[in-house]
């Protein structure tokens, strides 16, 4: 019987498939099924200051400043006795979760300012959630910020944090960054206990007709997941954090080949959305058979055994498999040359 377990973020789960933060993870009933389809974890919808801010500002002006300029119009608007805000009814929902479910459940944020990343980073421990992930969605479009600065938002983000919450940390880290390896190493200095590779930045379209910029969503193609795969590779055994992949995994040959890199988890989404929740189960059974078919005794014996470490050809991770790209391809025949 191979031995699926694996470790992540200090959490000992049953294997390495986690469902990552989607509509399923909002509601109770579906994140149950979830667990019963196999689940090892599960990681909630991010918690966004954004939102929460911008509710404390309606409240604001449409209840509790009211009267300013009409004293008239003093309780125009009654202020009910109890009002489940958002940031309350998200607590509440982990709190639910973590009483329903019996797998880990990580928390998400995603925050503006550094004093609200400390506030509800601390807010969501002390609700119960078994490690927090990171998602810090900031795009570079200031010409005046350098890279350096950049970087050093994340890490001022993570080591603020680290003061102030004990639970496991693990960051949901930009495809964008100039030299990923040698971040992820200031990351675990900082006390990052894991990254997730990689956040998707979802792109906004223009409408033809109107002119105007709307936004777009996209599901993640299986395509993705090679550049996820090839920086696991890249980064196993240089960094002692734990290591996710995210976006792209689609396909068991997928899941397996980035486990084979180093991966300790592969997040599921897309192809959850797509296909339904059973086709975790369906992975979890496909990755199981070709273990044992492989003669692998567990997880932990091929986790990054074909790392870049461990590779019969370490080059082809690099600028080797480029080149080599390149010079294998052929056209399509019929096609005129």
């Amino acid at each position: 019987m191979v031995d699926l377990t694996t470790e992540y973020l200090g959490l000992k789960l049953a294997h390495p498939l986690v469902p990552s933060s989607s509509p399923f993870s909002k509601n109770l009933d579906s994140a149950r099924k979830l667990e019963d389809a196999g689940a090892a974890a599960i990681v909630l919808s991010s918690l966004f200051e954004e939102k929460i801010e911008a509710e404390m500002q309606q409240m604001e002006r449409f209840f509790f400043g009211q009267e300013i300029g009409y004293g008239e119009a003093d309780s125009f608007h009654p202020v009910p006795h109890q009002i489940l805000t958002y940031q309350e009814q998200y607590l509440e929902h982990l709190q639910s979760m973590k009483a329903a479910l019996g797998i880990p459940v990580i928390a998400s944020l995603n925050g503006t300012s550094v004093g609200g990343w400390i506030e509800y980073g601390l807010a969501l421990q002390q609700a119960g959630a078994d490690a927090l992930e990171l998602n810090i969605y900031h795009l570079a479009a200031n010409a005046e910020e350098s890279s350096e600065t950049v970087e050093n938002r994340y890490l001022d983000i993570m080591k603020e944090l680290k003061k102030t919450v004990s639970i496991p940390l693990t960051l949901k880290l930009s495809p964008q960054f100039s030299s990923p390896l040698h971040f992820a190493q200031r990351l675990e200095a900082a006390g990052a206990q894991g990254i997730s590779i990689f956040n998707r930045f979802y792109q906004p379209d223009i409408d033809l007709e109107t002119l105007q910029v709307v936004p777009k969503l996209e599901l993640s193609t299986a395509q993705e997941a090679l550049l996820r795969i090839r920086w696991t590779a890249l980064m196993y055994g240089r960094i002692n954090m734990s290591l996710a992949v995210t976006g792209g995994f689609h396909e068991t040959p997928d899941v397996i080949k980035a486990l084979l890199a180093g991966a300790d988890v592969v997040h599921l989404c897309s192809v959850l959305l797509e296909k339904g929740i059973g086709r975790l189960t369906e992975i979890y059974h496909e990755m199981s058979e070709w273990l044992e078919q492989h003669e692998y005794q567990s997880i932990t014996q091929m986790k990054g055994s074909v790392s870049q470490q461990h590779a019969i050809d370490p080059s082809a991770y690099e600028r080797a498999n480029y080149i080599h790209v390149l010079d294998s391809y052929s056209s399509v025949a019929g096609v005129m040359r």
